[in-house]
């Protein structure tokens, strides 16, 4: 009589445990946000075409959405990419990203900014306040020019 028991107070127990746990549910989708339209701050001559990009910037995975507008001067065309950072700190971060990326990444300690390759097209990139720019398919010195330029239409 006594393994009854026991039997019956194993099954009785075992009856008793908590419920399995559901199975972890997966993490949710993040949605692309649709950056803030800031086209009117590139500089309108020898524009092609401006427009706001949700996913990541020229491709690149460690970059957000942002603007990008298109130039042609002559023969010569090149992009100018703009990123609005919640601060100056977070547009610095997104400038160390990119000086990463780069092939032979040189100081343009005047600008504050770093010029090199980027895929086979050269790429100057810099901050200002809480904007991330980018001068891409332009030579230094010509990139130097265009981004002063691009940069004085910043607050």
């Amino acid at each position: 009589m006594r393994p009854a028991l026991a039997l019956l107070a194993t099954l009785f127990l075992a009856g008793c445990s908590s419920a399995p746990k559901p199975a972890a549910a997966p993490a949710p989708v993040k949605k692309a946000v649709r950056p803030p339209d800031d086209t009117r701050r590139f500089p309108p001559q020898d524009q092609v075409e401006s427009k706001v990009v949700a996913e990541p910037l020229l491709g690149h995975d460690f970059l957000p959405g942002g603007n990008i507008a298109t130039y042609k001067k002559g023969k010569q065309q090149y992009d100018l990419i703009l990123i609005r950072a919640a601060s100056p700190t977070g547009a610095a971060i997104l400038l160390l990203d990119y000086k990463k990326h780069l092939t032979d990444p040189r100081l343009i300690a005047h600008f504050g900014g770093y010029f090199g390759q980027d895929g086979s097209r050269p790429a100057f990139v810099f901050t200002k306040a809480r904007w991330f720019c980018g001068v891409i398919g332009l030579p230094e010195a010509e990139a130097d020019a265009v981004a002063r330029t691009f940069a004085a239409r910043l607050d």
